[in-house]
This record gives C-alpha cells, structure tokens and sequence, in this order.
C-alpha cells in the first residue's frame, strides 16, 4: 500500500554512506516527490491550505448525512493525497468531512525538507484551524502517523488518533537497518547534517515522547511482520500513552499490510465510541 520509512531512509543502505555523510543527510531529507495526479474524488474541492511558512497542496470533501466531525487523513513518506481515496470513501458516508493533503517536501505541497513531524505538526495545526466546529480525527500512516501523534500532543482540538504502523522515534528507525560501521560515525555526521540543513533537532521528532503527554484516544495498528518499522515501534508508543489506548497487531503482515478488512472495522467501532457526534 505505502512504502515503508525505511525507503527513504537511504542512508542505511551500504557502507558507500558511510564516507557519505552528505548522501545520507539529503536522503533522509528528501525523499522521492510523487504529485497527485488523480483528480479531486466526488464530493471533494481541490484546495491550498497555508501551513508553517508552506503551501500545502490538498482535498476538502464533505460528509453525508448527520454530521460526526471532520477527518485528517496524513499519508505516508514518499507518498501524497491520491493515497486517500479509500478513506474517503469509507469516511464521508459515516457523516465525516475528510481532509488531506500532501504533507510538506511531498507531493505537491511547497517544501523541500521533511523533518517527520518537527516542522509538519505546526502544518497539521493550521489546517486544524481550518475545520468547521466539532470533534477531529486524525488518521495517519506511517510517517503521517508520527505526525498525528505528535500533532495531537500540541492540538487541543483533536478528538482520536489513529496510528497505522507509526514509529516511536526518528533516530531508532533511522538506526535499526544501518550496518554498524556506519552507525559508528557517518551515521551521526549525516544526522548532524541534515538538522542543519532542515532546521530541526533528530531528538525532538519523537512519538513515543509525545504519548507520555497525550490524553486523546489512540488506536494503534501494526503488522507482526514488518520489517521496515518493526511493530515494537507501535507497542513502545502504545506503552508510553497516558490516555485510552488500543493495540492491534496483525500476525503475519508486513508494511502497508495492517490495513485488513478487520482491522477497518476496529477502527469504525472505536471511533463510534470514542467520538461524540458533532
């Protein structure tokens, strides 16, 4: 469904990096930019929204029926909004308007760093600001699950999150599939590099320290057989949450694979009784 964070973590990849601290930096910083080439699905406006000092290229759609609330669909690395027509459509018949959008650096939003929820979550915050009255879901994947937990930590608005194979923090993920050589040295330079250049702090991009302050809901979901984020990064978040929480792990399934028929159903229910109509 979506490529895993380790795609776009490239610096993990050979010890060519490791004399490559730079190569490694941009990769982490920049990952492929695919624009949305699908047309805005039925009931949907093409729309900009202004995030912190970025354009942010999106779709604003309306629900049918009662109205529940409004829905942030924040998609994946490497990713755009095209990804969230299933939500969509799953969505706005529950009374949900739904809005996505290309996060910065991706798609066809401005940008040209993605620093994995530092700078994203101010973005997430003023398209909040842009929601009509009443309760507000995030529903992030991946990275965009990151960013919705973190997002939530710092936005009062926000109703529930759910989080579809998140990881716990952005130095853990970077490390795990780096070889050890190049974690004893280049591995630091390229992470040095790419905060200077992207303007943010590695340390600082951590959902598992977001969950300790985060009294929203959250439901969580992993793949047991993920091998680009392991499911330990959703149980590490899982465990540090001070609010309602629940785990779903998924035996068997690898990244982008969580997403089961079942597992949508979860979703649904949790988010009927987590979530107070508008």
């Amino acid at each position: 469904m979506l490529a895993g964070l380790l795609a776009a973590l490239t610096l993990a990849t050979g010890a060519a990096l490791a004399l490559l601290p730079g190569a490694g930096a941009a990769a982490l910083l920049h990952p492929s930019r695919h624009l949305t080439r699908a047309s805005p699905p039925a009931g949907c406006q093409a729309e900009w929204f202004e995030g912190d000092g970025v354009r942010l290229r999106g779709w604003r759609c309306g629900g049918a029926g009662p109205r529940r609330g409004s829905l942030i669909y924040l998609h994946g690395i490497a990713d755009n909004r095209g990804s969230a027509a299933g939500v969509i459509q799953r969505f706005t018949p529950l009374g949900y308007d739904v809005v996505a959008y290309d996060s910065r650096a991706h798609g066809d939003s401005d940008g040209d760093a993605c620093t994995y929820g530092f700078h994203e979550k101010a973005d997430l915050s003023r398209v909040v600001a842009t929601l009509a009255p009443g309760p507000v879901v995030l529903l992030g994947i991946s990275l965009g699950a990151a960013v919705a937990l973190q997002g939530a930590a710092v936005e009062p608005r926000v109703s529930a999150v759910v989080a579809i194979e998140t990881f716990a923090d952005l130095r853990t993920v970077a490390a795990e599939p780096a070889p050890w050589v190049i974690r004893a040295g280049s591995f630091g330079r390229a992470l040095r590099l790419a905060e200077r250049q992207g303007r943010f702090t590695v340390a600082e991009v951590s959902p598992v320290r977001s969950a300790a302050t985060l009294m929203t809901p959250v439901f969580l979901t992993h793949g047991t057989a993920d091998r680009d984020t392991p499911a330990t990064h959703s149980q590490r978040v899982f465990d540090a949450l001070a609010g309602p929480k629940h785990l779903e792990l998924v035996p068997g399934a690898g990244h982008g694979q969580s997403l089961q028929p079942r597992v949508w159903d979860a979703i649904v229910q949790w988010l009927d009784q987590r979530v107070p109509a508008a």
